[in-house]
């Protein structure tokens, strides 16, 4: 995803007004395929190609959907610009705090200069890459919140560690890094990734999903509020496409869905919307 494009597909009611119907996120996962497929070559012309689909596909309304396009930091004007208005563009990461000598980083301030509502924070190539902490990361996601950027913090567990019986444990701990810092949940979405299923076909199956999420809220429950966990959006990243988008958005606490690349293609882009609705 470093040289492609992630895409978040919300319902944009709090949780509590979740629907249970299937319909509205469907349109995405199908319909992204094509459009990001080939965007690892990272050239404006690809970047141009994905969003002319996006600008030109039929979308639920606003008020139920809600679309943020997240491609590389040197393309966040571009598609901004370009981008349809009812879209919104989300930077892949952002620095921990106010700007200084840290040479490379993107600091929360800049998005808020160039107008970008949405950061990514936490993704799993970071947390192992990048050696990011879950102690960092919930740094990171309090300041840019607290700057008024929106963001959406990832979590989840590699395959060692659910086939040890820990993913609650892991994703927890992840949680709790973040509840400890941020006092506003209003602009946090939660994106729970399993690890082992980015990029690799593998996904984890509807009761999988829908168990990780629904532990999820009940940890904010018990150590945020009750409201907090009624109305913070969870939503699931993780191989999903058009085949397995409507089982997944029918669960009860799963929210939408953050797409990466590696399973697009491009020709479908725009099937995963329709089934939040």
């Amino acid at each position: 995803e470093a040289l492609g494009f992630l895409v978040s597909v919300l319902d944009s009611r709090p949780h509590r007004h979740k629907r249970p119907n299937t319909e509205t996120l469907s349109w995405l996962a199908n319909s992204l395929s094509e459009a990001t497929g080939n965007a690892y070559n990272g050239t404006t012309e690809e970047v141009k190609k994905i969003v002319t689909t996006l600008n030109e596909a039929e979308v639920p309304s606003e008020d139920v959907v809600e679309v943020v396009v997240s491609p590389p930091f040197v393309f966040l004007t571009l598609v901004k610009i370009q981008l349809r208005s009812d879209f919104h563009v989300a930077a892949q990461n952002c620095w921990v705090r106010k700007g200084g000598a840290f040479t490379g980083e993107i600091s929360a301030e800049m998005l808020v200069n160039l107008g970008i509502p949405w950061v990514i924070i936490g993704h799993s190539e970071r947390r192992a890459l990048l050696n990011e902490s879950n102690e960092f990361v919930g740094d990171k996601v309090a300041y840019a919140v607290s700057q008024g950027v929106k963001a959406i913090a990832c979590i989840g567990e590699t395959l060692e560690q659910r086939e040890s019986g820990s993913t609650m444990a892991v994703v927890a701990a992840q949680t709790k890094a973040i509840a400890e810092k941020v006092t506003n949940w209003e602009n946090v979405v939660l994106a729970y990734e399993p690890v082992w299923a980015i990029g690799t076909g593998k996904v984890a199956t509807p009761a999988q999903a829908q168990e990780v999420h629904c532990e999820l809220r009940k940890w904010l429950n018990d150590n945020v509020n009750s409201e907090v966990a009624a109305s913070t959006r969870i939503i699931y990243g993780g191989s999903v496409n058009g085949a397995n988008c409507n089982e997944l958005a029918a669960q009860p606490d799963v929210d939408g869905f953050l797409v990466g690349g590696a399973s697009l293609k491009v020709s479908n882009v725009l099937s995963f919307i329709v089934p939040l609705v």
